[in-house]
């Protein structure tokens, strides 16, 4: 059993993105001999991460409640709803505070060539909440990376057939980008230069 536990533990690091074979090797050799203490509080923290969090029933982000903290928020604007694609997007705009609306989180984008489709990231669920009356203006804050942009172009298509007003983040986020390694300010400025979709 003792053989198989680095394999495994190495194995398991990988999963990581941009993790490889060495620097997953590094990780493990490094929390076994220099902080094992370290190693037991990640391994406590992630099966508690794997137990406790889940998907908020509104906006679909990370949360450890049926309903996340901003979108419980009364100080929110609830006539402007936020796409992105994942919780570090969120995180993102968030730390711009330029934004002060509600999000929905995609969780991933279109994407035919991997199999990833309209089901998958929940595009009925997205429209079911920016029609129920409230939403006024839908911001698509997708990447722009090429299926970023075409989950763009999907949802802002299916939300002008039903009436809402879509607008894009301005071109000042760089294209190819992900808004998780955007400076704030470019993320703040194409908030406020967002455009009709």
């Amino acid at each position: 059993m003792a053989e198989t536990a680095l394999p495994a533990l190495v194995e398991a690091l990988r999963r990581l993105p941009g993790v490889g074979v060495k620097s997953a090797s590094r990780m493990a050799y490094h929390l076994l001999q220099h902080d094992r203490e370290g190693a037991v509080r990640l391994a406590h923290a992630l099966t508690h991460a794997v137990e406790g969090v889940r998907h908020c029933s509104l906006c679909h982000t990370f949360t450890e409640e049926a309903v996340c903290p901003t979108c419980r928020d009364p100080r929110r604007d609830r006539a402007k709803l936020c796409v992105v694609e994942t919780p570090a997007d969120q995180a993102a705009v968030e730390r711009t505070q330029a934004y002060a609306g509600l999000y929905f989180v995609l969780m991933g984008r279109l994407s035919p060539l991997d199999g990833i489709g309209p089901r998958d990231i929940g595009l009925a669920k997205l429209f079911e909440r920016a029609t129920g009356g409230e939403v006024q203006e839908v911001i698509l804050a997708t990447n722009f990376t090429a299926e970023g942009e075409a989950t763009a172009h999907v949802i802002g298509e299916a939300l002008k057939q039903r009436g809402l007003q879509v607008t894009r983040l301005a071109r000042g986020v760089p294209a190819g980008s992900e808004l998780e390694y955007v400076d704030l300010g470019t993320i703040a400025h194409a908030l406020v230069d967002r455009r009709s979709s």
